[in-house]
């Protein structure tokens, strides 16, 4: 397993479409709702890429060979109050590759990752009840709190989010 940063989404957006539209079909929530067609994880997947371009993100991803299996975000604040702080956005695995780590690998790099870019304090959220939730417990985030009715899964039915956070040393 390769686990790397990308600095462009070009070149890997067949990959990166396919993967969001796998988890979405097996109900990730991570902000879409079904039916999702390409065009709309192509322009959520271009959207990702001026962020990259301006600074604002940072993507890292999974290989098993040559195949992309997993991904995950990292949004950075640019108010000058949270230059601090950064976003853990859409951990998602390929499901065929759950189970085997990748998520973890994922988080650990950018927990790696984000004191050398000046981040200390990671937050994010899941889905109550949600797989990750347990992830993020295990790798030592805390949980803050629940929003009820918060956001709709992929079968378009609202659910409460958790929030999470963890503190990190810089470097």
């Amino acid at each position: 397993m390769e686990i790397k940063e990308l600095q462009s989404v070009f070149g890997y957006e067949i990959d990166l479409r396919d993967l969001l539209i796998d988890s979405v079909a097996h109900n990730a929530s991570i902000g879409f709702v079904l039916p999702i067609e390409n065009s709309e994880a192509d322009d959520y997947w271009l959207g990702v890429e001026a962020d990259l371009r301006e600074g604002g993100r940072k993507l890292y991803v999974a290989f098993d060979q040559e195949q992309l299996v997993g991904a995950v975000q990292l949004s950075l604040c640019s108010k000058s109050n949270g230059t601090h702080r950064g976003e853990v956005e859409k951990l998602i695995v390929k499901t065929s590759h759950r189970g085997q780590g990748i998520a973890k690998q994922l988080m650990s790099l950018i927990e790696s990752e984000s004191p050398l870019l000046g981040v200390s304090l990671l937050v994010l959220d899941t889905r109550k009840g949600d797989i990750a939730s347990f992830l993020y417990r295990n790798l030592g985030y805390q949980e803050v709190g629940e929003i009820p009715l918060f956001a709709r899964n992929p079968n378009g039915e609202l659910e409460s989010t958790i929030y999470f956070y963890k503190q990190l040393a810089l470097s």
